[in-house]
């Protein structure tokens, strides 16, 4: 029997509301010439089951089981299950869904550019509906085909795997593997990718559905809110930035400052909402790793940003506590600890804003985000099953 062209990886672990709907997305595509390994990672619903009757009707996808361990370890399992001889790589994430045209597009696109990966665009499906994702900026520079990060620093902050599709040979020469039990895996070893890439396809398409949970059910991306899940973004951030700072090549201060403008712009100012909204222990560990991921960033880096972009940092650190540092600050003279940059009182402005955001706070608490807070705040046994952790951790 001859090797399938494109292999997909699916991790499982208590989708059993989505899974059927992924599945079927995939028996679906238009480029039917394809293996799919679905990875079970010690599931407690039915989620097996459904994987196991859907590799019955159809021989192209094949299950494998192992003890919870996490997102990552599921992925890196997965890898090891795959045909050798595959053309093509692609993720899935088992409550997504993918367009019916989607991989038929990007391998076309793959096969006459000669690129080592293509990457598209993805919506949010909420309750059925479809929105665009914040800070999507494929729509906005079209189709541009045999680029790089040099040219499209964008790429720096591409940072999902599962809008991709990877020419394996390349995949298999970065020598990749996905951090495990931990979240946020993706942003951990993405920018190794724009920074080896020489050719990277990019697509104004749509080729993949992101769910957005119901209220009172968490994915792990919607379990940013957790002190854990901030513990392991801060440390996300930084082993992307160590490992391009760490390289002597030109190319990686490119892709490092790309990066840097992308986590200021965007992952850092995601944990805003939780710092307003979330528990006393989520503003303790904002208060105590993020201003070290801001001083090895750089405060004149910061300082470059928007004036709204940079009063949303000060806002965020008068609610954790952090009242006397300011964000953008430079160091001053003497200084020695290793967030002296960050060491200034915060702007009269901004401290006068303060009743307005207790106010906002206030309003904010009784809003469907609360209540999605205060679900995922009693779901801790959850959480670590969803990091691979045993009930005692």
């Amino acid at each position: 029997m001859p090797s399938p062209s494109l292999s997909v990886v699916v991790p499982v672990y208590n989708t059993e509301r989505y899974l059927k709907e992924c599945l079927d997305s995939l028996s679906s595509q238009t480029f039917g010439d394809f293996e799919c390994v679905m990875v079970d990672d010690g599931s407690t619903d039915a989620s097996p089951d459904i994987a196991g009757a859907h590799a019955s009707r159809d021989r192209r996808f094949r299950l494998v089981r192992q003890d919870n361990r996490g997102l990552g370890a599921a992925r890196n399992t997965g890898l090891q299950h795959l045909d050798p001889s595959g053309r093509y790589l692609a993720f899935v994430d088992s409550d997504d869904v993918v367009p019916p045209n989607a991989y038929q597009h990007m391998i076309t696109t793959l096969e006459a550019t000669g690129s080592q990966l293509a990457t598209a665009r993805c919506v949010r499906l909420a309750a059925g509906r479809f929105c665009p994702v914040q800070g999507d900026w494929k729509a906005g520079v079209g189709r541009r085909l045999r680029t790089d990060v040099t040219e499209t620093p964008q790429l720096a902050g591409d940072c999902a795997v599962w809008n991709k599709m990877f020419r394996r040979a390349f995949f298999d020469s970065t020598g990749l593997a996905f951090p495990e039990g931990v979240h946020h895996e993706d942003l951990a070893v993405w920018p190794r990718v724009p920074f080896l890439a020489t050719s990277i396809d990019v697509l104004p398409d749509v080729v993949y559905y992101w769910r957005v949970r119901d209220r009172g059910e968490l994915s792990i991306t919607q379990q940013s809110m957790l002190p854990r899940a901030l513990v392991d973004h801060v440390a996300a951030m930084e082993s992307a930035r160590n490992w391009l700072r760490d390289r002597p090549e030109p190319r990686a201060r490119v892709c490092l400052d790309a990066l840097d403008q992308y986590l200021l712009t965007d992952r850092i100012p995601f944990l805003f909402p939780w710092v307003y909204l979330g528990s006393s222990a989520y503003r303790a560990v904002y208060r105590q790793h993020v201003p070290r991921l801001l001083a090895a960033i750089g405060p004149e880096k910061l300082a470059r940003q928007r004036a709204v972009s940079r009063l949303g940092y000060r806002l965020a650190h008068l609610v954790s506590g952090l009242s006397t540092h300011r964000p953008d600050a430079h160091p001053g003279p003497g200084s020695s600890t290793a967030c002296s940059g960050l060491r200034e009182q915060v702007a009269t402005p901004a401290r006068r804003l303060v009743p307005a955001i207790v106010a906002v706070r206030g309003w904010l608490r009784s809003t469907r985000l609360k209540e999605d807070l205060q679900g995922a705040q009693a779901r801790q046994h959850h959480e670590r099953h969803a990091v691979g952790e045993p009930d005692d951790a």
